[in-house]
């Protein structure tokens, strides 16, 4: 039937030409949301000579914009459909959504969350009178339970993005934005996708009104359904999903919002874990407000694509959409926010002899031969095979990756004798296991260790999810490298080294293949490979 309730005949105006204009502009949010206010990031429209508005969506009464579509949505139900009560699922800002708006209308709400779901949601769900029931390891093992528990109990599903109500709920915020700006003037508004119904909303309601402002939507390069789904012209369902932005790590865009977005949306940024990281120290700054992953994409994707297209002067709007930060992803993000925009990190090799590690840092020099910062040194000493006289080290410089000094100190580095680096400020798996495993190579009997493999393991982080990984693993292979830290994410990376010999791959494979769906291994690039056996 596609989106919830779509095929019923109240629904037929969705397809009608002003349909979602009346629908917005008549929309019923106000009752619980506030109309949040639009505010200029002066310090971040300085340093990218473009006017750079927030939508400041993060200080909703939940710290969220679900409430907008939730309440529209759900404000609609006949009151036979309270009396019976609503359900939904969901990783957290659309879960508060429906327990406040089913607390407002007075119903019940049972809200279907992952396993994994940020504790900070749950809570704030559980205060708002909303009953939890943890089920899955994903969001899509908690939405079919929620799905199947509705039709067999008679309560009402309540779709995070897929239900026309809900688009136009959340459309709401384009209105708001085109009514507190001068609209005359904005060049663009920057907006998150998850699901697409906030995006849908906005473009719908923009579009009819301002058909010239440009609507982009942001995704994580990690979870870009909805991008790669515009490109094949029909929905696509990924295979796996980046869950560092938790909020929009969706697997298969809405059908509702699909249809819109090809229609109005004029194009999709994708933004890496890094540059979101950085999004949420750009806009801490300016705020003094701690955005969730989510929350900041879009401040990302606009900085990328004013920065790309070398675009100045103009005006753009990006939506703030959530604030609901698991504590414990700060370290993550702490780890990530520099990198890739204002920190780069190094994989050096240099002659391993006294004064070597000072004539290095000697050449990490600006151009007026002022020295750059150093943010990080890490170097052991090794007397492996093949490693006398050389000394490796990971060299972090607070300087951004890629620009000028960068170039010039790599060449400067490269051209010395015995010297060599290579610049690691993109590669993920540096900055999360690398960083922290400074330490040589492994070694059998004077040798490095023949046959080792080392993977990358992806899983939901979740008790007692290690050691399942390691239960057909550990009692019939040689494990010769593991490092894992948890970060608050809802997946979880493990570094894993084995040591396989040609004989035993295909045991390895098949062992590995008894495990849960939700574990994914991928062996090391031939780049990733090349630098991790310069440390371990």
């Amino acid at each position: 039937m596609g989106p919830t309730g779509c095929a019923s005949p109240d629904m037929a105006w969705r397809r009608e030409q002003d349909g979602y204009l009346k629908a917005i502009l008549t929309a019923k949010v106000y009752r619980i949301a506030l109309e949040t206010p639009l505010q200029e990031a002066k310090a971040l429209s300085k340093a990218l000579g473009n006017t750079v508005l927030l939508k400041r969506e993060d200080l909703q009464p939940v710290r969220s914009f679900k409430v907008r579509g939730a309440y529209n949505r759900m404000c609609r139900l006949t009151p036979e459909q309270l009396v019976r009560g609503v359900i939904c699922s969901s990783a957290g800002n659309h879960a508060q959504g429906v327990a406040l708006a089913a607390k407002t209308l007075g119903c019940t709400a049972v809200i279907c969350m992952p396993f994994n779901s940020p504790e900070i949601k749950i809570a704030a769900v559980k205060e708002l009178g909303g009953t939890v029931e943890l089920v899955g390891e994903s969001f899509y093992e908690a939405q079919i339970h929620a799905q199947k528990r509705a039709a067999d109990e008679g309560l009402t599903f309540i779709s995070a993005y897929d239900d026309p109500f809900t688009v136009a709920g959340q459309g709401t915020i384009g209105l708001e934005i085109l009514r507190q700006s001068d609209m005359d003037n904005i060049d663009y508004i920057f907006v998150p996708i998850g699901g697409g119904g906030m995006i849908a909303g906005i473009a719908a309601i923009v579009k009819a009104l301002k058909p010239e402002v440009q609507v982009i939507g942001v995704e994580p390069t990690g979870a870009n359904a909805m991008a790669q789904s515009l490109v094949r012209g029909e929905r696509v369902t990924l295979n796996k999903v980046d869950a560092f932005a938790d909020g929009v790590a969706i697997k298969l865009p809405g059908a509702e919002p699909f249809r819109l977005c090809r229609e109005l949306l004029d194009g999709v940024v994708m933004v890496d874990n890094s540059a979101i990281s950085t999004a949420i120290k750009d806009v801490f700054n300016e705020t003094r407000s701690i955005l969730e992953p989510a929350g900041a994409v879009a401040v990302a994707g606009a900085k990328a694509m004013l920065g790309y297209y070398g675009l100045k002067g103009k005006r753009v709007v990006a939506v703030t959409s959530g604030a609901n930060m698991n504590f414990d992803r700060l370290r993550l993000v702490s780890e990530l926010v520099d990198v890739g925009s204002a920190e780069t990190m190094l994989a050096a090799s240099v002659p391993d002899h006294n004064g070597a590690i000072v004539q290095l840092l000697e050449l990490a020099s600006l151009q007026d031969g002022r020295p750059m910062d150093v943010t990080e040194l890490k170097y052991r000493y090794t007397d492996g095979a093949g490693r006398r006289g050389t000394a490796r080290m990971l060299l972090g410089l607070g300087v951004p990756p890629g620009g000028r000094p960068c170039r010039e100190l790599l060449q400067r580095i490269n051209a010395q004798e015995g010297f060599y680096a290579t610049d690691v400020s993109d590669m993920d798996l540096a900055q999360v296991h690398l960083r922290h495993m400074i330490g040589g190579p492994a070694m059998q009997n004077g040798d490095c260790l023949q046959d080792e493999r080392i993977f990358k393991v992806d899983y939901p982080e979740l008790p007692g999810m290690l050691a399942r990984l390691l239960e057909p693993i550990s009692p019939r292979f040689d494990i010769t490298l593991l490092h894992f830290r948890k970060t608050g994410n809802r997946s979880a990376t493990a570094l894993l080294g084995l040591r396989l010999p040609p004989g035993e791959v295909a045991d390895f494979w098949q062992a590995v293949g008894a495990l849960n769906a939700e574990y994914s291994f991928t062996e090391l690039s031939e780049r990733e490979h090349s630098v991790f056996t310069m440390f371990i």
